[in-house]
């Protein structure tokens, strides 16, 4: 394949989950998964195993640079990142034996309504409930949750950003910026756990395409971080939402194509 085009490929799948991670706590997968299957012809599973590669330094960077601004909950994070890795290895075990094009189709499904959810209705900061829950009942509430995160973060490589987030401040009432710090910090473990599981069941992919995703992947992600914690929560989430429109229409588009 054309050196060109694995460059190409990987710089714009690198910077549309670097955007998501950075700004909105979003998994590398909902971008890079779709995009690798659709232009590079890579394996599904493969993809998902690549995208969640990228998805842990990402998630690192973007997790320091909340963490540093204050807007990190690490007790929290904890509780749930135990339930979060149990379910991330079971989902990815019942990923593998599930028809390579149901995951595909699924991936550019999230990204495209991924994107009209942020469009519609941004994630902002909410009066929330947290300062009401008693730390047995958010103990609880987080280990549940947790356990359905991890199981799509593992079937589908999504890494449960956007479940995550919707949780934190739907259920628990975390602001948007904490929710996303939070967020990341628990994806950086998922996606480790996730890519590891995905290349013992399935292999390495190409060292070239992964190095390529991780890198761009981590470029933007720390770029859109700096600037998310200093943003106006409604814009950035309204960006980040067409971002991952066009990028779903445009896959489904090759898609009918091909």
């Amino acid at each position: 394949m054309n050196w060109w085009i694995i460059l190409a490929v990987t710089f714009f799948a690198g910077m549309g989950a670097g955007l998501g991670t950075g700004f909105a706590g979003m998994s590398a997968a909902a971008v890079i998964s779709p995009m690798l299957i659709t232009f590079l012809g890579m394996e599904p599973y493969t993809a998902v195993g690549v995208a969640l590669a990228s998805d842990v330094l990402a998630s690192a960077v973007s997790a320091w640079t909340y963490g540093k601004n204050g807007n990190l909950d690490i007790r929290n994070a904890l509780v749930m990142l135990a339930a979060v890795l149990v379910f991330t290895m079971t989902g990815s075990w019942v990923s593998s034996v599930v028809p390579g094009a149901a995951m595909g189709g699924f991936s550019v499904f999230m990204t495209f309504l991924l994107g009209i959810r942020f469009i519609v209705r941004p994630v902002m900061v909410t009066a929330g409930t947290q300062g009401d829950l008693d730390r047995s009942t958010r103990i609880r509430q987080s280990l549940i949750w947790g356990a359905l995160i991890g199981f799509v973060c593992g079937f589908v490589g999504a890494g449960g950003g956007m479940m995550m987030l919707l949780v934190l401040t739907g259920f628990l009432g975390y602001s948007l910026k904490m929710a996303v710090g939070t967020s990341v910090f628990v994806m950086t473990f998922t996606a480790l756990t996730g890519a590891l599981s995905h290349f013992a069941i399935g292999g390495l992919p190409d060292w070239t395409i992964l190095t390529l995703c991780v890198f761009f992947t981590l470029l933007w992600a720390r770029i859109a971080a700096v600037f998310a914690n200093k943003a106006d929560p409604k814009t950035l989430n309204r960006a980040v939402g067409v971002v991952l429109v066009v990028l779903g229409i445009v896959i489904l588009g090759f898609q009918f194509l091909a």
